[in-house]
């Protein structure tokens, strides 16, 4: 955007514009535009007509988004950019389902309602729809696969990153207790050949797992780990599922892990460890939608360290990654 000026409000008025860019990109995405766009240029009132949207308007909005460089036209047709590319379903950046899922009605819903979550404490998506997240995505399975395909997108570059950093050389049967798809677990094992894996989540999740070349060392189960979680692991692998819960649900969830695993056995967090300060730091955008949509929190390494005690772990070490998590290992207290 060409600088007409700064006035001394400028973020806060970049911020508060944003949001129309945003509402745009969902818009298009939505209807599907990226995709009638992936093998080449398409005339305005062809991409109007299939998407059944008037043409003037689809035209505005396209040409706005193309001077952000998600598309650029040809005379009175428009193309994909490399940005826009990533919006096509099915691309490994899981762009498309970021879009539809941070931008579209559960999360903006409940992040408007966030006075009224610091009013009352209850979360956007329980003042909302009644539900906490976690079921209203199980009662909405459309939207709970895209939310889990946007794990993807979010974290993309976790995986890699903590295989990089994390020594796993001894790990034999990794537990990955909320794990999702398996995007985490499959770096894992794929790093460690030996190593065997048990992937396991709620029902309406486990069903979309994909393992990889390592499937044939992992089993799935599916289960709810405020209950109980799989026995018998040496290592249990935690990914952005502490953080989604108060101290006293986390507290249930590792208290589980403890019964479950194996003498000599290890708990292993990744999560972002929020820094001292006013430093800024992903994990502290992070601890707002948790706050909004989850009820639960980011948390720094003091607080993980007095939450893991209370659990009967002691906390070992915590190992930054070339990404924005760290890796937080804890073994079975001794007087436990």
């Amino acid at each position: 955007m060409p600088e007409y000026g700064v006035p001394p409000h400028a973020p806060i008025l970049k911020l508060a514009t944003g949001t129309a860019m945003a509402h745009a990109l969902y818009a298009v995405t939505d209807l599907g535009v990226p995709d009638l766009l992936a093998h080449g240029p398409v005339a305005t009132a062809e991409l109007a007509e299939k998407t059944d949207t008037e043409p003037s308007g689809l035209s505005r909005v396209l040409r706005t988004l193309a001077a952000a460089g998600y598309f650029h036209s040809v005379e009175d047709r428009y193309a994909l950019t490399d940005l826009g590319r990533t919006l096509v379903s099915g691309h490994p950046t899981a762009a498309r389902e970021l879009v539809l899922s941070w931008l579209g009605p559960a999360f903006t819903d409940s992040m408007q309602r966030l006075s009224d979550t610091l009013r009352t404490g209850r979360t956007g998506v329980d003042l909302v729809y009644g539900l906490p997240v976690f079921e209203y995505f199980a009662r909405h399975p459309e939207e709970g696969a895209s939310f889990n395909r946007t794990m993807i997108a979010f974290h993309g570059t976790e995986p890699a990153a903590v295989a990089r950093a994390w020594d796993l050389t001894e790990a034999e049967h990794v537990v990955d207790v909320g794990g999702g798809v398996g995007t985490l677990l499959r770096a894992v094992l794929e790093k460690v050949p030996a190593a065997r894996g048990t992937l396991f989540d709620r029902p309406d999740v486990i069903g979309h797992a994909d393992l990889g070349d390592a499937r044939d060392r992992c089993r799935t189960e599916s289960g709810d780990f405020f209950a109980s979680v799989p026995h018998g692991g040496d290592v249990y692998l935690l990914s952005h599922i502490v953080h989604d819960w108060k101290d006293e649900e986390a507290h249930t969830i590792l208290r589980n892990c403890r019964r479950a695993m194996a003498d000599g056995g290890r708990l292993v967090l990744v999560e972002m460890v929020l820094p001292p300060g006013d430093e800024d730091h992903p994990g502290k955008f992070l601890d707002l939608v948790m706050l909004s949509l989850t009820g639960g929190r980011e948390r720094t390494e003091a607080q993980y360290r007095d939450l893991l005690a209370r659990a009967g772990f002691d906390l070992v070490r915590v190992l930054p990654t070339d990404s924005a998590v760290s890796i937080i290992e804890a073994v079975p207290a001794t007087s436990t």
